[in-house]
């Protein structure tokens, strides 16, 4: 069967019509699409995490070869550009607005971390642009670097004392505090969460150039409305004279859905010089200067009545902000996480508090899961903490502890309505493919290889985030038609998964739909990629569109086939009592000859009544080397309710690179800074990105309750596998080492801190 010419829609594996280009060297990344004859631009970057700027000096870089502009926030400043990023403040407990202090585009009088950004180069060539940049003389008074994740230490910015950006808080404290001194038993653990670096294949960059009286700029990024008006805002210049483009995107994780100094930068030279401006990061300027994910560190708190049902749930986070605000960053780690704080249990007295710290290191921002991670990985970890004091097995106590299937919808002490769900199937599924029954047998298997076993579990759930509202339009080529969507791929699969979505409501082939997407000339507005909330917006959206092209089409059908009436099934329009048959694109065709343009182009926007609530099981078996430490993940079983899948092939390809991020976090990815603000941690010879080898066959199971939240019955699945993995690897590490004495372990679980831990225990 031809899957691109038959009916093949929704809930089946269509293999990707991306690859075809991807894996043949054809697919159209930034670099790919330069313009000819492009300038370079090369940033010069901050060596030194604190100090204050005493000079930078650029009069002979000015002069070198090859130079066509070189700027420091003096000359950018007089050229008309705002100097300033931007970044959403959240409300303190207090009802005040955290700190908002100003973050240069390039620094001003004083520099905050290593790789902050002092000057940018323009050159006809890379290699012209830093020979330049060596040239420019930059001096500074050194200042102590503040790098302790807690109120105080050397000041970084005056509008926030003690280099506090936030102090937030959600839930009911007086009823969590009664909750726990009526409780039976209490338990109390802090939890580390390491920083992370995103390190998408494809690194960030950008290119713009001037179309006439127009700035186009084409980026690596997750959507193109934000920078539109940032660009517009930031260099004066119209909105309506600012043109962005996506091209194919390697990878953006969360990362890229920010505005970053960079793209700024390029912008005002392409529209001052009036030529294309290019830039490309490379792997250790993006390690330096991409927002960071993670790195917080909670006490959290359970007490549980004599039954063991939990009655009040007490966190207490720090989170590093890194020097300055990122976009979203006061929100990720608060009010983010606070989405799922209780995550599947059933527990309404609760108290949430995230202090976010200033310190002289890059910023942090959304990384995949955006503070679900972060909160479902304290609260997974705490209660197999607690299942280990309170003598009980750790699923007995999740299940004395899951909101009853019957109580859905459920509202959860945060106000989240919890549509749909039944956590006690899906955690059973999870206990049958896994095999639990068999984890002796395998234990005793590794103990003869001299391998120290462990089995851990996360149940986790996630919020679905971002905007509730997409736009589908759809124009009819000549035998085809054309679908323009407001989010964007970064190489999720989008472009089948929405031909399956467009062919299942009207017919058209698959290979006869051509997706558009990244370009605010095209598309009037879209939320983007993140939260995980691209499919099922935009298919509700493109569910609404094809149903409204049918419509819209019925009496011009009938009309040509001469009858009062037509239905519209199986991809055709037809007439009852008559074996006359018209597709689509016959339909739209003979539209165009008749002159009835008004056919030929359908747009619908949808908003969610609500959001939709993705949940699962990680199960993970992990092997440590009792001789050296090292840590392998060795079996590892996935049970998800995404609700109804639209290409179960893509879903399981989404959890399977979820998981693998999340096992690289667990085992090898750490960041790591000295005393003075050095990122230690700048390539790949010293960041341990996960391999092949150090994955194992992920095993993936769907157990769906379809949402209620949307047409389609869906629940987003971007982020899940992350979510779930963190937590599942480090409950299986710690069960591993328990029969060593081991008591506590926090990620990254490296051979050192592991061979360290068991000798610690011996001792």
């Amino acid at each position: 069967m031809n899957q691109q010419s038959s009916k093949f829609g929704t809930s089946q594996p269509v293999r990707r019509f991306e690859d075809d280009r991807f894996l043949t060297g054809t697919g159209g990344y930034l670099d790919d699409i330069v313009p000819a004859g492009a300038l370079y631009l090369y940033v010069l970057r901050s060596s030194v995490a604190h100090g204050e700027i005493t000079e930078l000096d650029i009069s002979d870089a000015q002069e070198a070869d090859g130079v066509h502009m070189v700027m420091t926030a003096t000359e950018f400043e007089a050229a008309g550009v705002t100097n300033n990023m931007g970044a959403s403040i959240i409300n303190n407990q207090d009802g005040t607005k955290g700190a908002a202090p100003g973050r240069p585009i390039l620094a001003k009088g004083r520099v905050r971390f290593v790789g902050e950004p002092l000057a940018f180069i323009v050159a006809d060539t890379m290699a012209q642009a830093k020979d330049a940049a060596d040239l420019i003389m930059f001096d500074y008074d050194d200042l102590e670097a503040s790098m302790v994740v807690e109120p105080g230490g050397p000041a970084i910015h005056p509008e926030a004392p003690d280099n506090v950006a936030y102090d937030w808080a959600v839930g009911d404290k007086d009823a969590t505090e009664a909750a726990f001194a009526a409780a039976a038993h209490t338990t109390s653990v802090v939890i580390a969460d390491n920083r992370v670096i995103a390190n998408s294949m494809e690194p960030r960059g950008c290119f713009a150039e001037m179309n006439g009286d127009r700035l186009h700029m084409a980026y690596s990024g997750q959507g193109v409305w934000g920078l539109k008006g940032s660009l517009s805002s930031t260099l004066g210049i119209d909105k309506e004279s600012v043109h962005v483009t996506t091209p194919d995107v390697g990878g953006g994780f969360g990362m890229k859905a920010f505005d970053y100094p960079e793209y700024f930068m390029v912008g005002h030279a392409a529209h001052a010089l009036g030529k294309p401006v290019r830039w490309q990061a490379e792997r250790t300027e993006s390690m330096l200067s991409d927002n960071a994910g993670r790195d917080l560190v909670s006490t959290v708190e359970m007490a549980f009545d004599e039954n063991l049902k939990m009655t009040g749930y007490r966190v207490d986070t720090t989170s590093n902000m890194g020097a300055y605000n990122s976009g979203f960053a006061q929100f990720i780690q608060s009010d983010l996480a606070s989405r799922v704080l209780m995550g599947v249990y059933d527990v309404q007295a609760a108290w949430f508090r995230n202090v976010g710290i200033y310190t002289n290191t890059t910023q942090v921002d959304a990384y995949r899961g955006a503070g679900r991670p972060e909160a479902i990985y304290k609260l997974e970890r705490a209660m197999d903490h607690a299942a280990r004091q309170l003598g009980v097995d750790g699923h007995e106590l999740r299940r004395r502890n899951f909101i009853p299937a019957g109580n859905f919808p459920y509202t959860t002490v945060t106000g989240e309505i919890y549509d749909v769900g039944d956590f006690n199937k899906v955690l059973t599924r999870a206990e049958q493919e896994a095999d639990m029954a068999g984890f002796a047998t395998r234990k005793a298997a590794s103990a003869k290889a001299g391998k120290l076993r462990g089995i851990g579990t996360c149940y986790y759930i996630e919020s679905i985030l971002g905007d509730p509202s997409e736009t589908a339009k759809i124009a009819f080529t000549e035998g085809g038609a054309t679908l323009y969507v407001g989010t964007q791929s970064n190489g999720q699969g989008h472009e089948t998964v929405y031909r399956q979505l467009t062919h299942d409501y009207t017919g058209i082939p698959l290979d006869k739909i051509t997706i558009v997407q990244g370009d605010s000339d095209l598309i009037a507005k879209g939320g983007g990629t993140g939260g995980s909330r691209s499919v099922t917006t935009q298919g509700t959206a493109i569910k609404a569109t094809g149903e409204a092209i049918v419509e819209k089409f019925k009496p011009f059908v009938a009309d040509q086939l001469g009858v009062p009436d037509v239905a519209f099934e199986d991809g055709a329009f037809r007439a009852e009592g008559s074996n006359t048959v018209m597709t689509l694109i016959e339909a739209a065709d003979l539209a165009r000859e008749a002159g009835n343009d008004d056919l030929l182009m359908t747009s619908e926007t949808t908003t969610l009544p609500g959001r939709s609530f993705p949940n699962g099981c990680h199960i993970a078996e992990v092997e440590i080397d009792r001789d050296t430490g090292v840590t392998q993940v060795a079996k590892y079983t996935v049970v998800d309710d995404f609700g109804v899948l639209m290409n179960p092939m893509l879903a399981e390809g989404q959890v399977h690179g979820g998981v693998v991020q999340g096992i690289g976090q667990a085992i090898s990815e750490h960041v790591v800074f000295d005393e003075d603000g050095q990122l230690l941690t700048a390539t790949f010879m010293d960041y341990g990105l996960p391999r092949a080898g150090d994955v194992p066959m992920i095993a993936f199971y769907s157990e769906p309750v379809p949402s209620t939240a949307n047409d389609l019955g869906m629940k987003g699945c971007g982020e899940a596998g992350t979510v779930g993995a963190l937590a599942a690897v480090a409950n299986a590490a710690l069960d591993a080492l328990w029969e060593q004495g081991v008591r506590h372990v926090d990620m990254p679980f490296t051979p050192h801190r592991v061979w360290g831990w068991m000798n610690d225990a011996a001792e």
